[in-house]
This record gives C-alpha cells, sequence and structure tokens, in this order.
C-alpha cells in the first residue's frame, strides 16, 4: 500500500512538474533510436528491488551514473531479440559511469536463468513482483526502456525494441556521461 501511494505522490509530482514525453528533434542524438525525450528534470521514480542473487538494489545508489532500466519479460519475443544488444552496451561502456538494469514481473527464477543462458548474457536481473515499479515508470508494453542521466532524472523512454548496441547509441549514452 506504501509503494501504491508513493507512485500515486511521483505521477502527481511529474504531473505538476509538467513532465510529459515530446517527440524527438533531427538533431537530437536520440533520435535515430526514436526515443521519446522526456521534460527536462523529471526525477526517475526511486526502487529497492531484489536481484536474481538475492541482493537489494536501489536506484539511489546508482547516482552520478548514466542508467539504462529496461522492463521485460521472459515471454516477450521482442525483449528477447534486444537482450543480446543490451549485453554488448553493457560491455562497451564504462561500469564507472554507466548502469544497465532489467526489471521483469516474471518470478521463475529458474525459467530466467535458462532464458538468459541460451541468449548467452549475463545481465542483471531485478524483481518487480508487485509490479510497482513497472507501474511507477507507466510500463503499458514491453520492452520499454527509460534513460536516466547522472542526476537521476528522466531522458527518455522508449516502448518495443532498439538496436542499443548501435553506434548511435553509444555515443548517445556517452554524450550523457561526465
Amino acid at each position: 500500500m506504501m509503494m501504491r501511494a508513493a507512485w500515486v505522490w511521483g505521477l502527481m509530482l511529474a504531473v505538476g512538474l509538467g513532465a510529459t514525453v515530446s517527440p524527438v528533434q533531427a538533431d537530437d542524438p536520440f533520435a535515430a533510436l526514436k526515443i521519446a525525450r522526456v521534460a527536462p528534470g523529471t526525477a526517475a521514480a526511486a526502487f529497492d528491488l531484489q536481484s536474481m542473487d538475492g541482493r537489494s538494489v536501489q536506484l539511489a545508489e546508482l547516482k552520478g551514473k548514466v542508467v539504462v532500466v529496461n522492463f521485460w519479460a521472459t515471454w516477450c519475443g521482442p525483449c528477447k531479440d534486444e537482450m543480446p544488444a543490451f549485453e554488448r552496451l553493457r560491455q562497451k561502456l564504462d561500469p564507472e559511469r554507466f548502469a544497465l538494469l532489467t526489471i521483469t514481473t516474471d518470478l521463475q527464477r529458474d525459467g530466467i536463468k535458462h532464458f538468459l543462458a541460451n541468449l548467452n548474457v549475463q545481465l542483471p536481473v531485478l524483481f518487480d513482483e508487485h509490479q510497482d515499479v513497472s507501474q511507477a515508470y507507466l510500463v503499458r508494453a514491453l520492452p520499454t526502456t527509460v534513460v536516466i542521466d547522472g542526476q537521476g532524472a528522466l531522458v527518455g523512454r522508449a516502448v518495443g525494441p532498439r538496436e542499443w548496441d548501435a553506434p548511435n547509441a553509444v555515443l548517445a549514452l556517452q554524450g550523457l556521461m561526465p
């Protein structure tokens, strides 16, 4: 119940601050990825989720890094298609300045381990068991990916698969890094 109240408060705050998603402009480095920009200064919703190995992962711990958060599921074909690109992206960027997180509402940990092993990826998986974080980020379709800058502000949002390891994507993310 407390998470739901926090989500509602966050949504009211975002609406009150004029948080909107705007179309990308041609000179925007995210234009080629068709990532919708979010109103500048829109704070990313805080979260504290359990990882596959049982650790607690908090978004606040990643302040100072550019964070890409991907919402996915094992039953989602497009999610499966983009997972290898996320693995390659993770390997290309400096872990001191970049973090990639994947969030799922799937609860079958053995199935998820098998899914990732079949794709030959070792991505960090967080569990959104009650879908509070998915709701806070307005996830309505999978995959949905959000980009968060080093100050904890939302930069953009993409619904559907993208080539996250493409040179333009890597350059766009590096451009957000200090």
